[in-house]
């Protein structure tokens, strides 16, 4: 330690500003640790709290620490050096010149002194109290008190009573006397009873005196007590606010310069840095098949790590010059698909702006820990503009895949279409917090975009707990998909997991491959204090029904200490015999990319000597693009260009359809509290439409009777040949009842 004050440069002038009534500000030098030293802080002395910053214009969003002076120990060392000492853990402090320094500590004296005063008062009687922790003996002692006082009362009380009883009774007499020599007897009477009187009066005055200050006393003592708690649950709420404002910050800079921070912490080791305290989750690690690592076919020398099946790292930069022997190159230069073609069909590209509302999560939220999410009555204040079904809807986002997919010749790069076709449904969550609306039982929505894409697409709410949504998608270009997803969500306090169950089909109509796979885990984080950010994780298996070739894909969960990119998703496509054909990197919010594998082999490295299979491929080439968002999109909810036309009105929809839903048109267009009120009415509504559901089903038991089940409109349960599940697949007959405008077996559900 002695060394490294000794080690010190010139100090610069520190500017400190002079003692005030509340605030002392100024530079101070604060030990960090041995690689780093002393480094200057800028330090706030305020109510009884001492903080420091990296820089005074920190002030506004991060603090590094703050120190409770009440209970602070203050040692004053040489060379302008003085130690604070707080719940075990020492703060070694250094002033530009002895001036300063004594400056300083004697801020921090009179604060402490403050601070003490304010957490130790003494009542009346001179008996210390601590204010912070109050005495549940002292306060047994005080009513105990009040309650003998007021004993003293009540006995004084029955005095006068009696006394006063005596006196009138007296006077009474003293109206009937007729001779003289009686009167004087009865006026020395009324006499000796008019003093009991009075000094029985004034012992009840007294009495009353006592027990109002008494009360008094006690009453300036608790309010003490109170402000005390009310100042440390401000004191809690700014620390809580400051770290919030510091874990933004903290993630805001990992994600701009992610490399330098990786780079950082490999230097640097276990080094403690006191002024970087922070909350950091941790992932174990996960256990996969066996890891390979990739190396370019043209330069062996230039190896690189990928993780897919395994959970490695790709290192490295890849080459962009594309291989054209394959219809797989997609121009990144211009994307196509729904973002300009939409342009061209002159559909809406804004929506008007979300309101600013403010709106206390924790007071909704603290008693729905461990529930489903869709059982908790959320206002649409953590809502979004669009229903469940509109976001199962969003899917098609990028259906260009799908048709291109259509022409390949090849199924494995086919499969590799379909792949980079599953990552792309999660490109639009990454800043989407927002909840969807919870569908009715019996709502629907379509999107047809036959003449701009060439598919049609309807979804139906088929059960409502669970809810279940079924969705049918037919392209004239060559494929259909369908789909039934069952949402399991639950809040954990910090973060909320949202599980979708079931699984997706592709099938294309030209080859009759029959692609199957399900969906990864969507996990919303900070619920409770800081920034919202959206994570994907898990497995997708995608299965060839009809060639058995798979493509296993990997979706990272993001951790701070790791290495690899945010967001990372990596794969590989293998065929029926398990022989893997192409590998596939990127992420889940900004494209895919495919390199094929020309030679592979098994090689022991790693620091643990497992096998890994190491691949060498050709230069990858981009499977997929995400789309730019719209201008003003922060806005809007971050929707994408697609996203922005699903809740638009038209012509000849089901009465069903979620564009009809008041309370969802009324916040789109910023009615949030009428929205408000027209989403309780609505789920009410469902409420009792289940409730008497449910009378009759128990009816129908009791009279050894079919109970009637609820059967959707436009989907009905079939098995699956292969597999024996059950699922909800379309029966049909939707796009012909809006083709004739014959709506009469729709339900009444808005």
């Amino acid at each position: 330690m002695n060394e490294a004050v000794k080690s010190l440069p010139s100090p610069v002038s520190s500017d400190v500003q002079g003692p005030g009534p509340d605030t002392y500000k100024g530079w101070l030098f604060k030990w960090t640790n041995y690689l780093k030293g002393y480094q200057r802080r800028w330090f706030v002395l305020r109510n009884g709290l001492l903080s420091y910053y990296r820089t005074q214009a920190e002030m506004a969003h991060t603090c590094r620490g703050t120190i409770t002076l009440a209970t602070v120990h203050i040692e004053v060392g040489d060379t302008c050096h003085l130690v604070l000492t707080s719940g075990g853990r020492s703060y070694h402090l250094k002033a530009c010149s002895e001036g300063e320094c004594q400056r300083w500590v004697s801020a921090l004296q009179q604060a402490k002194a403050n601070a003490t005063q304010m957490m130790h008062q003494s009542d009346d009687s001179g008996d210390e109290g601590s204010v912070s922790q109050p005495d549940r003996s002292l306060t047994q002692g005080a009513l105990k008190t009040l309650a003998t006082k007021l004993d003293d009362l009540s006995t004084c009380n029955e005095l006068i009573g009696k006394h006063g009883a005596a006196l009138q009774r007296s006077l009474s007499e003293l109206e009937d006397l007729r001779s003289p020599g009686d009167g004087a007897d009865k006026l020395k009477t009324i006499n000796e009873r008019a003093t009991l009187f009075r000094i029985t009066s004034n012992a009840m005055i007294n009495a009353c005196r006592d027990f109002v200050d008494l009360a008094e006393a006690h009453t300036r003592r608790w309010q003490r007590a109170l402000q005390y708690e009310r100042d440390q649950r401000r004191h809690l709420e700014e620390t809580i606010e400051q770290l919030a404002k510091q874990h933004n910050s903290l993630e805001r800079a990992w994600r701009e310069t992610p490399s330098t921070h990786s780079q950082g912490s490999e230097q640097t080791g276990d080094v403690d840095t006191s002024d970087d305290n922070e909350d950091v989750e941790f992932f174990d690690a996960m256990e996969d098949s066996t890891a390979f690592i990739t190396v370019p076919a043209s330069n062996h020398t230039q190896r690189g790590t990928l993780s897919g099946s395994g959970n490695q790292s790709m290192t490295g930069t890849l080459p962009n010059n594309w291989c054209q022997e394959d219809n797989l190159i997609q121009s990144d230069s211009e994307p196509s698909g729904s973002y300009s073609l939409q342009q061209r069909r002159g559909r809406r590209s804004h929506i008007p702006d979300k309101p600013n509302y403010s709106l206390n999560l924790w007071s909704i939220m603290k008693n729905c820990i461990g529930k489903e999410l869709s059982k908790i009555p959320m206002p649409v204040n953590f809502n979004e503009p669009l229903s469940m079904l509109q976001r199962l809807t969003e899917d098609l986002e990028y259906s260009d895949l799908l048709d291109r997919a259509a022409l390949c010749s090849s199924a494995l790069q086919q499969l590799s279409l379909v792949a980079a076709f599953s990552v792309s449904s999660y490109s639009t969550t990454v800043h989407r917090t927002g909840k969807p609306f919870n569908p009715l039982l019996g709502e629907t929505y379509e999107l047809d975009r036959l003449q701009e894409y060439g598919y049609r697409s309807i979804c139906e709410q088929v059960s409502h707990h669970p809810p279940a949504a079924a969705h049918h998608v037919t392209s004239q270009r060559g494929w259909t998909l369908w789909q039934e997803i069952t949402i399991d969500s639950k809040f954990r306090g910090k973060y909320i997991s949202i599980m979708p169950l079931g699984r997706i089909h592709l099938v294309f109509h030209s080859s009759g491959n029959h692609y199957v796979w399900s969906k990864v885990t969507s996990t919303v984080h900070n619920i409770i204090v800081g920034k919202l950010w959206i994570d994907q994780s898990g497995d997708i298996e995608i299965v060839n029904r009809r060639t058995k070739d798979t493509c296993h894909l990997k979706f990272s969960p993001y951790s701070y200490f790791s290495r690899d990119i945010p967001r990372k998703v990596t794969g590989v496509v293998a065929d029926s015999d398990g022989v893997a054909h192409y590998i596939l990197s990127g992420t889940w919010d900004g494209k895919m990319e495919s390199a094929k594998i020309v030679e592979s082999s098994r090689d022991c490295g790693g620091s643990e000597g497992k096998l890994k299979t190491v691949y060498q491929t050709l230069p990858p080439k981009l499977l997929w693009k995400k789309y730019p968002l719209p201008e003003n999109a922060e806005n809007m909810y971050f929707f994408s260009s697609l996203a922005l036309t699903l809740n638009e009105p038209e012509e000849g929809m089901a009465p069903t359809d979620s564009r009809l839903r008041p309370d969802q048109r009324l916040m789109e267009a910023g009615l949030w509290d009428e929205a408000n009120a027209q989403k309780q009415r609505l789920e009410e509504q469902q409420r009792l439409e289940r409730r008497r559901r449910e009378a009759q089903a128990n009816l129908a038991v009791e009279e050894s009777q079919e109970a009637e089940v609820y059967q959707p409109l436009w989907f009905e349960k079939r098995a699956d040949s292969e597999t024996g599940e059950s699922s909800y697949v379309y029966r049909g007959g939707y796009w012909e009842a809006k083709e004739k405008q014959d709506w009469a077996q729709c339900p009444t559900i808005f």
